[in-house]
């Protein structure tokens, strides 16, 4: 993998990944896990090297500062997909504790975690990861445990975003492109064409030390977020297979109710200060 850098990231056993991942992977690995300050999924929207100025400011709020806000969400799987959502969940995904989508709305009706985690190196301070850990309140399956980075490409000609699914003896990782359009939303997609674009990967580790990587095009993902008729960052996220949609989650992403409060405070003060001068 020396020359394909950007396929690097942490890898799963062959029990369990869950909630805990990303802290153990930390402690072997002699790195810092920073769960104080903000945490943001995309530390400097800058980063992404676009036309950032064209992009709502709660939008780019909610990347930089992330660990801010509590997300709700909803699922809908497409017709004859369901039964494979619900065989891959039975199989694989609640007793590895990784991407246990929603099969139903009632999977989500009593809420979502979220769990923002940066692992930073000890000597040079640099936040190599943010853990993203989200987990459904009903039934402690954990939803998502991805770690996200900003990475170059061969494929792209700017940065993309990049999200690692530590997985048994290896990885999901999704490379997605940020595209700015004219109403201020952005969307992050993982539509590509050949090996070295954004897109789905799947990279298995072996006991020797090498590395296998498979290239998946027939899977594509996309993210919408936008500002929504009230203020509110919502965000649309489909997933298709050879071009068919299985399943669309949408989220409503808001500031947490604390935050809000200290916001308006500072506001008053703030006009208070001014009707005085």
């Amino acid at each position: 993998m020396d020359e394909h850098t950007w396929l690097e990231g942490p890898v799963g056993n062959t029990r369990r990944i869950g909630k805990q991942f990303f802290f153990d992977y930390a402690q072997a690995h002699g790195l810092e896990v920073v769960r104080s300050g903000c945490r943001g999924l995309i530390p400097d929207f800058r980063d992404l090297a676009i036309d950032s100025a064209g992009v709502k400011t709660p939008i780019k709020d909610f990347y930089e500062r992330t660990s801010e806000y509590e997300l709700d969400a909803w699922s809908e799987w497409r017709g004859v997909f369901k039964p494979f959502g619900t065989a891959l969940a039975v199989l694989f995904s609640r007793r590895l504790q990784q991407l246990n989508v929603p099969l139903s709305a009632l999977d989500t009706s009593r809420g979502i975690t979220s769990e923002v985690v940066q692992l930073r190196h000890p000597e040079s301070g640099k936040i190599l990861q943010t853990a993203w850990i989200r987990e459904l309140v009903g039934s402690k399956n954990v939803l998502y445990a991805g770690g996200y980075a900003v990475c170059a490409v061969p494929g792209h000609p700017s940065p993309c975003v990049k999200v690692v699914f530590p997985l048994p003896n290896g990885s999901a990782i999704v490379i997605m492109k940020p595209v700015v359009h004219p109403d201020g939303s952005l969307s992050v997609l993982s539509h590509g064409r050949s090996f070295g674009d954004p897109g789905f990967y799947f990279v298995v580790h072996g006991k020797d030390g090498s590395a296998w990587a498979r290239y998946v095009r027939s899977l594509q993902e996309g993210i919408r977020v936008y500002v929504g008729d009230s203020g509110v960052v919502r965000a649309d996220h489909d997933l298709r297979i050879w071009d068919m949609e299985f399943l669309r989650l949408h989220y409503r992403l808001q500031k947490k109710i604390g935050l809000h409060a200290e916001e308006n405070t500072r506001d008053l003060s703030l006009m208070g200060q001014t009707a005085q001068s």
